[in-house]
């Protein structure tokens, strides 16, 4: 009996040290052969099946991403209603029997409400999207509705409550503002200047009265430049030997290429980590030396020398807290070039209804709104250029925005020299384009100067300037247009009268060309602080891409 234990047991030890195996077919006991090597046409064929997987899940989320873009501009082309204001402005101040200082105070409320878009923001950390569209809907609607009943002559309204309704109005843009800037950003993380542009472009478009078939060409024809370009670009980048999902969460590739993505993977967070662009320098091999070779090369003589050398920015994209942003030449120099260039050409456009009326033009009031608001859409549509053509040519942004300054104080030297309808529409025109184009390159200039992170409340500290301007160049206007009343009165109601002849605005003119003048010197004097910046940015992007 022993013996049988014995054997038992040595057979079940024998058992348990041999390996098992798990045939799948064959009665044989023996291990599985290895797989033999796939042949290369077994690895075309699987390459293919991940390239149409990706290629649709890229489609899909393409088509979501124009989509949202098309809902964006047609958000932003129907609630551009600050461009409006000169178009009821002299109703308006007929029907309240006010001043122009009155008057002025009413276009100061709307373009105040800009000071509160930070509410927006806040609004957006608790509600989603959808809640805060439809609660800037409902301000505008009540903002705008009722002035419009009171200019109708239905309702009467005392001066302080329509203020109110002029600062709730304003605040509505901002709301859908800031949903818009939401959108493209999350949709468009390696495009935001792009898209951004291309959505706030078509702000300007409601004032415009044009026809149907022109509303629609400018509506779609922008659509289609940009979905050419997009289309080349992405064949050449994503019909590769590799196909990535940008945004997606997960990346498509080869297992022969894996080991060159996980390369690729290992780099990002040393490019885009804490979501600063200066890690761009360091991963592409920026010493101090090189640094130290730009300081040098940026040492000037004289005042302006100091001035330009001065605490300069080291690289783009340094996140800047409120306290540190305050404390930076070159926000001041920016903030200076924005209070004296796209701000008053808004002043201005808020004030053409009664330029218009004091030349004599007042039929031809809606003519320069809509051309105003038209050149303003150009304006904003030409900020997307630098982004199509750095490619092949690349220059600064602080100098795009230095170039855009030029139009302005032209076109008012060529306002107070001439008071002809060709000197009023070309200069209506030229101030247009550029205060358009300031508008909608600002968002991106805050973004590469003082960190992407903190744009958002940057951004809102930068445009404190529009309300403020607001304020001190139409009370300028206001003071000047009511102290030339007696040249030539005209009185429509009891109690409100009117400025004819060129005397009423051409002290403004030449005071808002001296002031332009002075925003156009702090853009250079940017420019020159932050040329070189830019220089190792786009040099650092390029052999990152290359």
């Amino acid at each position: 009996m022993r013996p049988r234990r014995d054997h038992s047991s040595s057979s079940s030890s024998d058992r348990r040290d041999k390996p098992i195996s798990i045939n799948s077919g064959s009665g044989s006991h023996s291990n599985p052969k290895p797989r033999p090597p796939q042949s290369s046409q077994e690895k075309v064929s699987r390459r293919t099946s991940y390239y149409k997987l990706a290629f649709l899940v890229f489609m899909a989320g393409q088509s979501r991403k124009w989509m949202i873009l098309l809902a964006t501009i047609w958000i932003q082309a129907f609630t551009g209603t600050n461009f409006d204001f000169s178009s009821y402005s002299s109703v308006l101040k007929s029907v309240l029997g006010i001043s122009q200082v009155q008057l002025n105070y009413l276009a100061t409320a709307s373009d105040l409400g800009k000071v509160f878009g930070w509410s927006s923001g806040l609004a957006l950390m608790y509600f989603p999207l959808w809640v805060v569209l439809f609660m800037a809907a409902f301000m505008g609607f009540v903002g705008y509705g009722l002035q419009w009943l009171v200019i109708r002559q239905i309702i009467v309204l005392p001066y302080i409550v329509m203020f109110l309704l002029c600062l709730l109005a304003g605040c509505s843009i901002c709301w859908f503002n800031t949903v818009c800037f939401v959108l493209c950003i999350r949709n468009f993380p390696a495009n935001q200047p792009l898209a951004i542009s291309l959505t706030v472009s078509f702000n300007g478009v409601t004032t415009a009265r044009v026809f149907l078939g022109g509303a629609v060409f400018l509506l779609i024809f922008p659509l289609c430049i940009p979905g050419i370009v997009y289309a080349r670009d992405w064949f050449r980048r994503a019909i590769h030997s590799n196909i990535r999902i940008e945004g997606s969460g997960f990346i498509l590739v080869d297992v022969d290429d894996l080991e060159l993505h996980k390369e690729l993977l290992s780099r990002e967070p040393s490019i885009y980590g804490n979501g600063s662009l200066s890690h761009l320098l360091v991963s592409n091999g920026a010493s101090a030396e090189s640094l130290s070779f730009r300081n040098k090369s940026a040492e000037y003589t004289g005042c302006c020398g100091t001035i330009v050398g001065k605490d300069q920015l080291a690289m783009l994209g340094e996140e800047h807290s409120a306290r540190l942003l305050v404390r930076r030449l070159d926000f001041w120099l920016y903030y200076i070039a924005y209070f004296c260039g796209g701000t008053i050409g808004l002043v201005y456009s808020n004030n053409l209804g009664q330029i218009a009326q004091s030349l004599g033009q007042s039929s031809n009031t809606t003519t320069l709104v809509t051309l105003y608001s038209s050149f303003s859409f150009f304006g904003r549509l030409l900020s997307a250029v630098p982004d199509y053509i750095r490619a092949k040519f690349y220059f600064a942004r602080t100098g795009w925005l230095t170039i855009a300054l030029l139009p302005t104080p032209v076109a008012f030297t060529l306002l107070a020299a001439s008071g002809s309808t060709m000197a009023l529409h070309a200069g209506t025109a030229l101030i247009g384009l550029s205060s358009g184009f300031i508008f909608a390159a600002a968002v991106s200039i805050t973004s590469e100067l003082f960190g992407p992170n903190s744009v958002g409340v940057n951004h809102n500290i930068l445009i404190t300037n529009i309300p403020l301007g607001s304020l001190v160049y139409g009370f300028l206007a206001a003071i000047v247009y009511d102290a030339n009343v007696s040249t030539g009165l005209n009185i429509l109601t009891a109690d409100t009268t009117v400025c004819m002849g060129r005397n009423c605005y051409f002290l403004t003119f030449v005071w808002w060309a001296c002031i332009s003048v002075l925003g156009l010197a702090s853009s250079v004097l940017l420019f020159l602080r932050t040329r070189h910046a830019y220089d190792h940015f786009e040099h650092n992007r390029s052999t990152q891409l290359y």
